[in-house]
């Protein structure tokens, strides 16, 4: 089998003579350190099954380019997604890839360009715009000192500029105090709210996420401090900004760092329940049997129920508060229930009735525990929240399991309750006075329309508008097909090649490979197929990601001595797939 070894990373076209020698320097040294990947040769393999691949380094940028913009687009609500907001996405790509590829590795193993990456599609996961995606992709090229802010404000916009300046700023938040203790980190995240962006401190906390998923190469006494700080800043921060689940994994990884011992208990319990999967079989067993109901469905259009288990670091809490003993958490497992009614009447008599209908559904399925249920619909709390609370024991024949939590509202109830636990979120996140954090909530929600009103396509604008429905295949070809006349040119293509830093002759090779009438040009078509290539190549990348993970917690659990069979399976699954594929 032929050894097929990487080809050197190109050094972009930069302004600065400086910055040009810097990157070249930083290419000397991958050199050194770069090893034989097997995946080279899978991905050689891949490649001359379905399609060929532009094997230059400007077609590998290009790759790089329409991948990462489909993966990160893919998740980003539709409404977020107008002309503009890809345009901003595309060039904050454009300018950051080729710089990103060339810098050396991080010191937790992974390239600037793949963190780059995950950051923004934790980012997109949270339905944030365009700008602000952008500028956390963009922050890792300012921080490695390659391009400046004011570069940043000439090439991309000021809007994105203003961001990366306050997620700097935001950075140094830590280092402000000498003592972390609970009032002076109350004090921080006090200051960080009313101070800063709201949109830089997201950014802020998806940065400090990805940190610590990636603790592993920091000595014991690094992780604990950073696990500390996480868990008294950024943690509750996270949940002033209604950031929950980012909050929750933020506890979760800093209690496994700090309290190693006593997570194992609890992570070992809860995955002898299989509370994840679990979580889904009543789910799906629950959305079928309120669909099937004949009453219910005159009521309401249609029903989403939202699943939910408690974090490892809450339920730590509230053993230790309550002294009671795991299976006797009652709400380990939970499930909301939220209800559209019927669009004719949209009543709000209807609705309280169909809470009260799919109340009883749930008892035909399960035991109620009647002590446990709370009717918040007929006795609102005093802030408005309107909500129907129950516990149900889904305990079978031959093993008893923990209780789970329901709560049944409408949409208008749960858009109300959503409403009112973002002052609660901000009140607990650090701001005592309930005034001053209804006003800073009105301030986020403020400055979230600003950024849409921003965003968002004007009938005057020069540049057709994408359709919202378009395939994300085709906004790409729109984004390179410059003049709009359906057919990307090799005048089109060979641009794109020179903002990536890439010689003009590597886009006559990409076209050449993938122009497959040989007419000078690429259509919608033929640009999907290559599409589709990019994607293929992605999903393969990942799938070993994932196989490696496996393997990984395999040779945790097993002793020293049996890790080399295992190797040898691993070795040997390999080879399987390279014969398949």
């Amino acid at each position: 089998m032929s050894v097929i070894r990487p080809s050197p990373i190109p050094i972009p076209r930069c302004r600065s003579q400086v910055l040009h020698r810097r990157l070249y320097s930083i290419q000397l040294i991958q050199k050194r350190r770069r090893r034989w990947n097997p995946r080279s040769e899978v991905e050689d393999t891949a490649v001359k099954s379905t399609a060929r691949s532009p094997e230059a380094a400007g077609g590998k940028m290009v790759v790089e380019l329409v991948g990462a913009f489909n993966e990160v687009t893919e998740r980003m609500n539709s409404v977020w997604l107008s002309t503009s907001s890809s345009r901003l996405l595309f060039k904050a790509l454009k300018l950051s890839i080729p710089i990103l590829q060339s810098l050396p590795l991080a010191s937790d193993g992974r390239s600037p360009l793949s963190k780059a990456l995950s950051l923004s599609i934790i980012l997109a996961d949270l339905q944030m715009d365009a700008e602000v995606i952008s500028a956390s992709i963009l922050s890792e090229v300012v921080e490695a000192k390659a391009i400046s802010i004011y570069e940043v404000r000439d090439q991309i916009g000021t809007g994105t500029a203003h961001l990366l300046h306050e997620i700097f700023r935001v950075k140094n938040i830590p280092f402000k105090v000498d003592v972390l203790d609970d009032e002076t980190a109350a004090s921080l995240r006090k200051f960080c709210l009313t101070y800063y962006d709201i949109r830089a401190v997201i950014m802020d906390l998806v940065s400090k996420l990805d940190e610590m998923r990636h603790l592993d190469h920091l000595p014991r006494y690094r992780q604990q401090i950073l696990s500390l700080e996480v868990l008294k800043i950024y943690s509750p921060l996270a949940h002033a900004v209604g950031a929950n689940h980012l909050s929750l994994e933020l506890e979760d990884i800093s209690f496994r760092y700090l309290f190693p011992c006593s997570y194992l208990y609890l992570d070992s319990w809860l995955r002898g329940h299989k509370n994840g999967s679990l979580i889904d079989v009543y789910k799906e067993q629950l959305h079928r049997s309120l669909k099937a109901d004949l009453v219910l469905a005159e009521m309401v259009d249609d029903v989403y129920i939202k699943g939910r288990y408690k974090s490892r670091y809450s339920m730590m809490k509230k053993l230790l508060r309550d002294g009671r003993k795991p299976e006797e958490v009652n709400d380990v497992l939970g499930l909301r229930v939220i209800l559209m009614p019927n669009s004719v009447t949209n009543d709000v008599e209807v609705g309280e009735k169909a809470c009260y209908r799919t109340s009883e559904i749930i008892r035909s399925l399960w035991k109620e525990i009647p002590h446990r249920t709370k009717d918040y619909i007929a006795r609102p709390k005093e802030n408005g929240y309107r909500s129907l609370h129950m516990a149900v024991d889904v305990s079978d024949n031959d093993q008893t399991r923990p209780l789970m939590e329901i709560q049944i509202r409408t949409m208008d109830m749960d858009g109300s309750a959503n409403a009112g636990t973002a002052s609660h979120s901000l009140y607990k996140g650090g701001l005592t006075d309930p005034k001053e954090a209804k006003r800073l909530k009105a301030i986020m929600m403020a400055a979230a329309d600003l950024a849409a009103i921003r965003l968002k396509d004007l009938s005057s604008n020069k540049h057709q508008s994408f359709k919202t429905t378009m395939n994300q295949r085709d906004r790409v070809f729109c984004l390179l097909d410059k003049n709009g006349d359906g057919m990307i040119s090799i005048e089109e293509l060979m641009e794109v090649m020179e903002e990536l830093g890439a010689p003009g002759e590597d886009a006559e090779e990409m076209m050449q490979l993938l122009d497959s009438n040989s007419d000078g040009s690429l259509s919608s078509d033929e640009f999907d197929t290559f599409q589709k290539q990019v994607e293929f190549m992605r999903k393969w990348e990942d799938r070993d990601n994932e196989y490696k993970s496996l393997l990984d917690e395999k040779l945790h659990d097993l002793p020293h001595q049996d890790t080399t069979g295992l190797i040898q399976l691993y070795n040997k699954e390999l080879e399987d797939r390279l014969s398949t594929h």
